[in-house]
């Protein structure tokens, strides 16, 4: 809202679609033109406990599939805010 330098719904979403997203659930993710958040995601695998190098060292890491790939294309969207 800061940088739209508004509170208005409108001009903040317009805002936000230029911007990046950077936290702990997406590290470079974006919010596309209806409203879905495209981020890469994280294939998981539970290691077994002999495995395990430490308390919090739980998981391997298969894969990173991109964001672009794992979401339905915007031009199949049958969201209304986008104009086909």
């Amino acid at each position: 809202m800061k940088a739209a330098g508004t509170a208005e719904a409108g001009t903040v979403m317009k805002q936000m679609e230029k911007e990046r997203v950077h936290d702990l659930f997406a590290g470079d993710g974006y919010i596309r033109a209806d409203r879905k958040m495209i981020h890469d995601m994280y294939p998981l695998q539970v290691k077994k406990p002999g495995d395990a190098k430490g308390e919090w060292d739980l998981y391997n890491l298969l894969q990173t599939l991109p964001g672009a790939t794992v979401s339905r294309p915007l031009a199949e969207s049958s969201c209304p805010l986008v104009k086909k």
